[in-house]
């Protein structure tokens, strides 16, 4: 099982706040921080990482022995991430949806780099690429996405079309039931403080406590599927 922490925007632009929440997130069981890299980074907005704050965070993470990952939305971001040695790359479904173009580079130049998309915007039945090195998230873009949403859910992932789930719903439940259908990957928001409206994604992020109960009961019911039970 991999758990991803959806840090995302959620320091809301404190660095400090963002240092506390990658400690926070290995302490939670987080496999992977995961940042948006080119998102909301324009002049006065709230996610300006730049090469250095990029250094720094994977400084961070490596300290406190979690993965780092980011979202790569613009060829801005691309030419910063590159020049850092990270095993993972992830796309966004916006990605796919707005810039197929940069997606398509990134893959075609990274081929023995895990590199795992949300297809949250996809809405061909086909797979966008077929490269091994790809891994699938299956995913609803709706901030949050309520049960009404969630009627074309999996009944079964596997590595042959969803290896895993992105979550945007409030709670943990919808990833419990990805993990008990077979889910290998889980993105959770995650956030401090829920009520903390500076950011949307705040509201349907898990806590520490509540990524951490995740975490353990879905090791569990993991545990159990590989038993075959």
């Amino acid at each position: 099982m991999i758990f991803i922490a959806e840090i995302g925007m959620n320091y809301n632009g404190n660095f400090s706040l963002c240092y506390e929440m990658i400690k926070q997130a290995k302490l939670a069981g987080a496999n992977i921080a995961k940042f948006q890299l080119g998102w909301r980074d324009g002049p006065n907005e709230i996610n300006q990482l730049d090469k250095k704050k990029v250094k720094k965070i994977i400084e961070w993470c490596n300290y406190y022995e979690i993965e780092p990952m980011f979202s790569i939305i613009s060829d801005k971001a691309y030419g910063i991430i590159k020049k850092f040695n990270i095993s993972k790359y992830k796309i966004a479904s916006r990605s796919l949806k707005y810039d197929f173009e940069l997606v398509k580079k990134i893959i075609d130049q990274n081929k023995k780099k895990n590199i795992i998309i949300s297809l949250g915007m996809w809405n061909k039945k086909t797979l966008p690429f077929t490269h091994k090195n790809i891994e699938y998230l299956w995913c609803v873009s709706k901030y949050p996405t309520f049960n009404e949403d969630l009627k074309k859910f999996p009944k079964k992932f596997s590595k042959e079309k969803f290896t895993g789930y992105s979550d945007h719903t409030i709670g943990i439940e919808t990833c419990l039931l990805a993990i008990s259908r077979g889910a290998k990957i889980i993105e959770k928001h995650f956030s401090l403080d829920k009520s903390d409206t500076t950011i949307r994604d705040h509201a349907l992020s898990a806590t520490p406590h509540e990524f951490r109960t995740m975490v353990d009961i879905g090791i569990e019911i993991s545990k159990k599927i590989k038993l075959g039970i």
